[in-house]
């Protein structure tokens, strides 16, 4: 998971790709909206596809073994 990173003081810490302010959330809602890999390396030329699948990977693992819970929408 070298090339995902979290520094507090970089977007509220939310988990990034190194060297950018490219969060994984991004990348995974642009991947989510039918976006392809090779559209979002052409929009953003300094990432790589192994950034890509980094974002993949670290969202893979992070809902790993999790408990879900059905929850209610708030009022």
């Amino acid at each position: 998971m070298e090339r995902i990173v979290v520094n507090p003081k970089i977007l509220a810490g939310k988990p990034i790709i190194r060297g950018t302010r490219i969060t994984v959330e991004f990348i995974l809602e642009l991947l989510a909206s039918n976006t392809s890999e090779e559209e979002i390396l052409q929009d953003y030329p300094h990432l790589s596809g192994e950034d890509i699948r980094a974002c993949l990977k670290y969202a893979a693992h992070s809902v790993k073994n999790e408990i879900y819970l059905d929850l209610e929408k708030a009022s």
